[in-house]
């Protein structure tokens, strides 16, 4: 079972390892990590600097008390007035220590206002709730017959202005992406909320980053940042209800799903699946894994996924049916054909 979940991660590493700056706090794939990467060199030139300043100090000290040792100046007893050099050095250090914290109040001010200002000027915005262990999202839309749900990817117009509303069904969760934002937490009973613009087109990952349960480690998001036109396209074909059956084997299957416990938990537009305690399934085989990047998507892994939920993903809510050999036949082609 660890070699078969292994050869699973490593094939999926391998899917989206070949991405642009493939879970990077350095990529400057987003303008909040630009202002973060800026304010964190501010920082740490200005403490550099200071602890250079400190050590010379401490090194200069020391070869001067030795030299003052060897000459025998120090005497028992004898009172010395005030060095002029070392009064001249402590004005100095002081005025130091003075203008490098004007200078990280400052850089700290105009990252925070600049972060602030980018929020108040969303074009888009996402709702993602977290649950143990996949990721629910939601395009919000004034419309409300536009408004899209999905679930485990994240798809991002480059160069929008986009605020992401965070929230958890059960335990405290964590959102985190690294070539775009900073962490947040996302807390039962309350409502957080994340804002970022894309800059660079490509593949990212995002992975829960507060321990949530035993399969913390198996909550990953793939975010896939592209050109707005193509967003659009997305959008719209996402909107669309599930692709009908259209052979003998995908309408058993439909009507498995849509008849039996599948439909307790997930949603299959245009069908009567409409339960929303598992993820959306309308457009499952378009996603690029299974379970919330466990498992890349392929046919075999749907099949091991259906049948034995368990041994990928050990302690997830899904549960493992038992379907007859037919049984699991048709299911995997209907989920294929939800495209």
């Amino acid at each position: 079972m660890i070699c078969r979940r292994s050869i699973a991660a490593a094939s999926l590493a391998l899917l989206l390892g070949g991405c642009q700056s493939y879970q990077s706090t350095f990529s400057g794939a987003a303008t909040e990590v630009r202002q973060f990467n800026t304010l964190f060199v501010v920082f740490l030139a200005v403490c550099a600097i200071m602890y250079v300043a400190v050590v010379a100090m401490l090194i200069g000290s020391l070869v001067r008390r030795r030299r003052a040792s060897e000459a025998n100046v120090v005497e028992a007893g004898r009172h010395h007035r005030t060095d002029p050099l070392m009064e001249s050095g402590l004005i100095g250090w002081g005025s130091a220590v003075a203008i490098g914290l004007a200078l990280l109040a400052i850089a700290s001010f105009f990252a925070d206002r600049s972060m602030a200002s980018a929020a108040a000027h969303e074009k888009l915005s996402i709702t993602v709730t977290a649950n143990q262990w996949w990721w629910d999202v939601q395009y919000n839309s004034a419309d409300a017959s536009k408004t899209l749900r999905t679930a485990n990817e994240l798809h991002l117009p480059v160069g929008v202005p986009v605020r992401i509303q965070l929230k958890s069904n059960d335990v405290i969760h964590s959102f985190w992406v690294p070539s775009l934002a900073g962490k947040q937490d996302l807390i039962p009973g309350r409502e957080n909320d994340i804002s970022l613009t894309p800059r660079k087109v490509g593949l990212y990952r995002g992975q829960c980053a507060e321990f949530c349960g035993t399969q913390h480690a198996h909550m990953a998001l793939v975010v896939d940042v592209e050109p707005y036109g193509e967003f659009v396209k997305w959008w719209q074909q996402q909107l669309r209800p599930a692709i009908a059956p259209t052979t003998p084997l995908t309408l058993a299957g439909y009507n498995f799903v849509t008849g039996r416990q599948c439909s307790s938990c997930h949603a299959i537009s245009g069908t009567t699946a409409s339960s929303h305690f598992g993820p959306d399934l309308t457009h499952f085989a378009s996603r690029r894994s299974i379970a919330a990047g466990t498992l890349p998507m392929t046919t075999g892994n749907i099949y091991g996924w259906v049948e034995d939920p368990q041994s990928a993903k050990p302690g997830n809510h899904m549960p493992t049916i038992g379907l007859e050999p037919d049984q699991l036949h048709a299911v995997v082609a209907y989920l294929e054909s939800l495209k």
